[in-house]
C-alpha cells in the first residue's frame, strides 16, 4: 500500500477514549487500527458501499474488536452519516477528497458532526495519474475548502510520495 494507518494515524495524536468517523471507511483500512487505539472510545466506519460494510464487519469480528460501529451512510449529504452533531473528536478522511462529488457539503457534514477543537486527518492523493486518482484534489486547494468552512490548518504528516496529508482542527 501506499500510505501507513499506523504512522498516519499516530500523527492524529488519538487518545483511548476518543470517538472517532472513518468516513469513506472503504474495507477498514484505518477503521480497524482506530479501533486499536481508542480503546476505551469509539471509531463509527462510515460507507455507502455496501458490500465493503460487510467486509469491514468481518475483519472487525476477526480483530475481535467490539469498539467498532459499522454504518452504511452517505458522506456527502448534510446527516448523510447518521452521527450525532458535535460528537466526534476525530474524522479519518483517507483518499475520500477526490471522490466525492460534493466537496462542500462533504466538509459541511465533517464540521456538523466534530466537536469543536476537534481534529481531520486528511489524506488523498497528490498524483492523479495514480490508481484511476484522475479526479485528485491538489493539497492547496483541499486546505483552501476546509479553511473556507470553519477549520484551521494545524500541520502536515508525511504520507508518502503519492499522497498528501494534513490535520486540520475546527475553529
Amino acid at each position: 500500500m501506499f500510505t501507513s494507518p499506523i504512522k498516519n494515524l499516530k500523527a492524529l495524536m488519538l487518545r483511548e477514549g476518543d470517538i472517532v468517523a472513518d468516513l469513506g471507511a472503504g474495507t477498514g483500512f484505518y477503521s480497524i487500527p482506530a479501533g486499536h487505539i481508542v480503546t476505551k472510545g469509539k471509531v463509527y466506519a462510515v460507507e455507502i458501499v455496501k458490500d465493503f460494510l460487510v467486509t469491514i464487519k468481518n475483519k472487525v469480528r476477526d480483530a475481535h474488536l467490539n469498539n467498532v460501529e459499522i454504518l452504511w451512510g452517505n458522506v456527502e449529504k448534510l446527516g448523510g452519516t447518521k452521527i450525532g452533531d458535535g460528537v466526534l473528536d476525530a474524522v479519518i478522511a483517507s483518499n475520500v477528497l477526490f471522490q466525492v462529488e460534493d466537496k462542500q457539503n462533504f466538509v459541511l457534514e465533517i464540521k456538523r458532526i466534530l466537536k469543536k477543537g476537534g481534529k481531520v486527518l486528511l489524506v488523498d492523493w497528490s498524483d492523479s495519474s495514480v490508481l484511476g486518482a484522475k479526479n485528485a484534489v491538489p493539497k492547496v486547494k483541499a486546505r483552501e475548502i476546509f479553511e473556507k468552512k470553519g477549520f484551521a490548518f494545524d500541520r502536515e504528516i508525511n504520507t508518502g510520495e503519492h499522497h498528501y496529508g494534513m490535520i486540520l482542527v475546527k475553529l
